[in-house]
């Protein structure tokens, strides 16, 4: 019992330390430039106590708030099945409305949408930041922009080109680099509290209220920039599955969220430190990079590469956060199928997706060269990660409501303090649209309609097939009746509508006259949860002695394997002949009488004549595969 005590806590520790590296990377590299912006938005004239105070107070309220008692203690209990993020909330509360409520799928993609937004800003912004900090260095004061520009292209290109590869053989890094970036920033922040210990008094909300209150329209602004803190909160709940909910509470609570506060509250007593040397000098005191400021001139440069290091870290759980994200929305059916790769032989949680990766690194270089400093970019930021924000708590709600049956009031008692402050801060950011939040409002607005087109041009073109297609049981019937000639062997035949003939099964018939021994009509269909268990998979249906109708059913973190579940039961691939999986090819033509308007016709056409080999997605061998071409009018 002792052994199994201490291999647990063993455990306990080891998942803390990986997701120290890998869940708060993006939360954990906020205090390079969180605290600057925002105390740059609260004064123009010269900075005062009340400013500084004020702008620290809200911080450090953000985080109580928005990241340990909403994220941490509330939506870390809606786990689907041990998985979390806001596709996981959109299966859940599918799930508990049976499918009938719209608004989940619009929420879903919103979400999902947005937080495209977000995995282009962040390796932009973080690691900017970083590289900015070499200015803070004695003897590299002057160095120009066009070389931190280079450095940082140089850093992110480098970091999107390694991603084929995979990150298994250095993640293990992660964690212990991420732990001495904490325990540096909890060490910077306490030794400059000891030099100014009245900035306690920013725990007071007393002091955040009377800013907002004494501020007008500037407080508003402050408080889009106070929301820096807590980016990065969404990945507390996204990387549950890989990592489980106590060792992300622990880690949080005992290790990052001190470090956080110490460090933001140096920060805020070096400014008040300076504040007093400016005044006793008659100056007013201007806004400066007080987080490279805080180390002595000797550590500055080990401070920056450390930080840089951070960043990078920072920018990989973003990358593949999105590669996790675009798996689910593909399974799920919200985006056409991309190519995946398997980049890890162990864990089936490591994937590269070239086309996600060249997009994502294409949209943070125009970032780079458009914005040019992280300052200027600070305002794309804060949209995106509230606008998912805002989303995850109306899913919250709906599964507070719908599936653990609580009663609407108190489900509405204990989600509108939460939704209040979302909208609250995301009307904030909504003030900074023109100085670049219009870019994450971009980014969601090109990826939703992707989506949008993509999910009503598959529900139109299944539509479609069914209206031109044969209805699978009469011709079964009359195959019966008369039957071709039948040849050995099993042909898979994948279709989307168990209930039509298959086009590449009535092509088949047409040009080869024959028929195999064994027929079997295939739907791969996506479910509303992480994992379906292997044995629960396939679903059969027996027509007659030569037809038969499977299902092959996966969770949305599944990886497609149709050969090995189809043959998992016996008897089903089974017989002479071997196995053909028989496709069909389908063209979409623009139809006399549109389903859809032209431009979406157009723009769906391009995504499925793009869209991944079903082959390779299915795990089905390229000499197994008959392609069979059909047309579809739109």
């Amino acid at each position: 019992m002792q052994e199994t005590s201490h291999s647990t806590r063993n455990s306990l520790a080891a998942l803390t330390l990986g997701a120290i590296g890998v869940v708060y990377g993006d939360i954990g590299t906020s205090p390079l430039y969180a605290f600057r912006e925002a105390l740059a938005q609260a004064a123009h004239s010269g900075i005062t106590r009340g400013d500084i105070v004020g702008v620290l107070s809200l911080a450090l309220w953000a985080l109580i708030i928005v990241v340990t008692l909403k994220y941490v203690f509330f939506l870390t209990l809606m786990d689907n099945n041990g998985e979390g993020g806001v596709l996981s909330l959109m299966a859940l509360a599918h799930r508990a409305t049976r499918g009938r409520w719209l608004i989940v799928l619009l929420l879903g993609a919103v979400g999902a949408a947005m937080f495209y937004g977000d995995a282009i800003i962040t390796p932009a912004l973080s690691v900017l930041s970083a590289v900015e900090g070499l200015k803070t260095i004695p003897g590299l004061e002057g160095m120009t922009e066009h070389a931190i520009l280079g450095v940082t292209v140089g850093i992110l290109a480098g970091l999107f080109a390694i991603q084929a590869r995979g990150t298994a053989s250095v993640a293990v890094l992660f964690g212990p680099v991420c732990s001495i970036w904490f325990v540096a920033l909890a060490g910077l922040g306490l030794w400059h509290i000891a030099d100014a210990p009245e900035i306690l008094v920013a725990f007071n909300p007393l002091n955040a209220v009377e800013f907002l209150t004494s501020h007008g329209l500037t407080g508003l602004f402050v408080l889009g920039a106070v929301f820096l803190t807590v980016t990065g909160a969404e990945a507390l709940i996204a990387d549950m599955g890989h990592f489980g909910r106590k060792p992300i509470q622990l880690g949080w609570l005992a290790f990052v969220w001190p470090a956080l506060t110490l460090n933001y509250l140096g920060q805020g007593a070096l400014a008040l430190k300076a504040l007093a040397v400016a005044q006793a000098s008659g100056q007013p005191l201007v806004n400066a990079d007080w987080f490279f400021i805080m180390a002595p001139d000797a550590l500055r440069a080990p401070l920056v590469v450390l930080a840089t290091l951070a960043t990078i870290i920072a920018s990989q759980a973003v990358i593949t956060g999105a590669y996790s994200l675009s798996h689910q929305a593909i399974a799920l059916g919200l985006l056409p199928r991309l190519t995946i790769h398997q980049t890890s032989a162990h864990q089936k949680g490591q994937i590269y997706m070239p086309g996600v990766n060249w997009l994502l690194l294409g949209g943070v270089l125009v970032l780079v060269f458009a914005f040019r400093s992280s300052s200027a970019m600070a305002a794309a930021y804060g949209i995106a990660v509230t606008g998912t924000m805002v989303v995850t708590t109306c899913l919250a709600f709906i599964i507070a409501w719908r599936l653990w049956k609580w009663e609407p009031l108190w489900s509405g008692l204990l989600v509108a303090p939460f939704l209040a402050l979302d909208l609250f801060f995301f009307g904030a950011n909504i003030l900074r649209v023109t100085e670049g939040g219009w870019v994450p409002l971009l980014v969601a607005s090109i990826v939703g309609l992707v989506i949008a087109t993509w999910l009503k041009g598959r529900r139109a073109a299944i539509a479609r097939t069914s209206e031109q297609g044969a209805a699978l049981d009469e011709m079964v019937r009359v195959l019966a009746a008369r039957p071709p000639t039948v040849v050995a062997g099993t042909a898979v035949f994948l279709t989307q509508d168990l209930n039509v003939a298959p086009s590449a099964l009535l092509h088949n018939l047409k040009h080869n006259k024959a028929l195999h021994q064994n027929n079997i009509m295939l739907k791969v269909e996506s479910q509303p949860t992480p994992y379906v268990d292997p044995d629960d998979r396939l679903v059969l249906e027996r027509m007659d002695d030569h037809f038969l109708k499977a299902c092959l059913r996966y969770g949305y973190m599944d990886s497609i394997d149709v050969p090995s579940d189809l043959g998992r039961r016996g008897g089903v691939l089974a017989g002479r002949g071997g196995t053909s999986f028989f496709m069909g090819r389908s063209a979409i033509r623009l139809a006399s009488k549109p389903a859809l308007p032209r431009w979406m016709t157009m723009l769906y056409m391009f995504l499925h004549r793009n869209a991944a080999d079903p082959t390779a997605y299915f795990s089905i061998p390229p000499n197994r595969v008959v392609e069979l071409g059909s047309q579809i009018e739109l």
